[in-house]
């Protein structure tokens, strides 16, 4: 007689995270981001006969573990960023940002249009907000290893790349709040009343959890239990995320927008270290990410059937990965700085990593109809669309980062030779 959580499920999930951490590890030997190899190991374990671990996988055991993995990833993804920061990068980087979620969305929504003829608009819609994320763990740690951090591009590409995961998440809550009304196009009135919900939730939720964050940190700065600070956090980034779902909207808009309020000037007066308060709530937060953020890449990438591919879907895949790198590559064109290389900051919003299968995941979810909203086939056609564009993305960025500074160096040096010709002709 079993009790409680059946054994099958704990060695699954252990199975999960070391197929995880070993995909990672080979991923991370070959210059590419963990992710990659999360999802590929997945991917196999999914497409093998495993004695039943897919059917496991997809229990709700796992499935828990794998939805909190991703609010923790959102949270710290919303850590790593800041208000302060988007609002100061703003005009430099917002024109980017737009043109990084509407031309991928457009070109997104044309190609599901054109080869999924039959399916529902909201099917066409979550194709297209899925190609408008960005992912800015990848890109920046693509841009600290080629030591570019410091550069105009850098800052404009994570100013904009933060900007448009904002905005990705505001049209992903539109889209799945339509996607429930039923399939078909809403009339404006109600399109209108769900976008404002999201916006309103999200502009609401950075007022007013501003200073009940404040509050709830005031109080767990005076309490003695041992690391209180990151326990209050993440509780606070399960509550936002529980509001955004009872109001309808994605549950990891509400937990990226947490993340957001815990920036550095927040969390600081209420740490006992003031130099380093966000890391302090980062390292709470880390290591439990790092074990079930895993789960929820490698439960991705069990859930791709590549039995699902038929001719329209595999079609459907290779022109999402053209439409995906075209559409990345035109935001370079909102640089507004005359110094800055418009290539280099296009590369640089080509990834799409967790973000873009955190928004594939969620379309799985939705059955408006009883009906789940994606096809095997169309889901793995998005999934490979995402893991194409965080293969390409990176070393194209590198390479073109490297070239750059190798020409400049060459134009130095000739500059040097011409302005010391005369000198020594002399």
């Amino acid at each position: 007689m079993e009790h409680g959580v059946a054994a099958q499920t704990w060695l699954a999930l252990a199975a999960m995270i070391l197929a995880a951490k070993l995909g990672g590890e080979a991923a991370l030997r070959l210059r590419q981001p963990a992710v990659l190899g999360e999802l590929a190991c997945g991917v196999l374990l999914g497409n093998l006969p495993m004695a039943g671990l897919a059917e496991v996988a997809r229990g709700p055991e796992i499935g828990f573990a794998a939805e909190l993995g991703v609010m923790l990833l959102l949270f710290q993804v919303g850590l790593e960023s800041s208000v302060r920061e988007m609002a100061k990068v703003a005009p430099r980087a917002g024109s980017v940002a737009v043109l990084g979620v509407i031309v991928p969305s457009v070109l997104g929504v044309g190609a599901s249009m054109l080869l999924l003829p039959s399916s529902p608009m909201t099917v066409h819609l979550f194709i297209g907000a899925t190609m408008c994320a960005t992912s800015v763990g990848v890109t920046a740690s693509v841009l600290q290893g080629v030591g570019a951090l410091d550069t105009e591009e850098a800052r404009i590409i994570l100013g904009a790349a933060v900007i448009d995961d904002v905005l990705g998440l505001i049209v992903l809550a539109i889209v799945s709040a339509v996607a429930m009304t039923g399939g078909g196009m809403p009339e404006v009135s109600t399109l209108a009343r769900i976008a404002g919900t999201a916006i309103a939730f999200v502009i609401g939720s950075l007022v007013l959890g501003l200073w009940t964050f404040r509050k709830a940190l005031r109080i767990a700065s005076v309490l003695r239990a041992p690391h209180v600070l990151g326990a209050v956090s993440v509780a606070a980034c399960l509550f936002m995320a529980g509001s955004s779902a009872a109001a309808g909207l994605a549950a990891i808009v509400g937990a990226y927008a947490a993340g957001l309020l815990l920036d550095d000037v927040t969390v600081k007066p209420f740490s006992d270290d003031q130099t380093s308060g966000m890391h302090k709530l980062e390292s709470f937060v880390s290591p439990i990410a790092a074990v079930f953020a895993p789960v929820f890449f490698v439960r991705t990438g069990m859930n791709v059937k590549l039995g699902g591919f038929d001719g329209t879907t595999a079609l459907l895949a290779l022109v999402l990965v053209v439409t995906a790198v075209i559409g990345k590559l035109a935001s370079g064109l909102g640089v507004r700085a005359k110094s800055a290389d418009r290539l280099t900051i296009g590369l640089g919003m080509m990834p799409r990593g967790e973000v873009g299968l955190i928004f594939a995941d969620a379309g799985t979810r939705l059955a408006p109809s009883g009906t789940p909203l994606f096809s095997p086939g169309v889901y793995a056609a998005l999934v490979t669309a995402v893991f194409a564009t965080t293969l390409i993305g990176p070393p194209a960025l590198a390479a073109r980062i490297r070239s750059r500074r190798l020409a400049t160096a060459r134009a130095v040096k000739r500059d040097g030779e011409s302005e010391t010709a005369p000198g020594d002709s002399a």
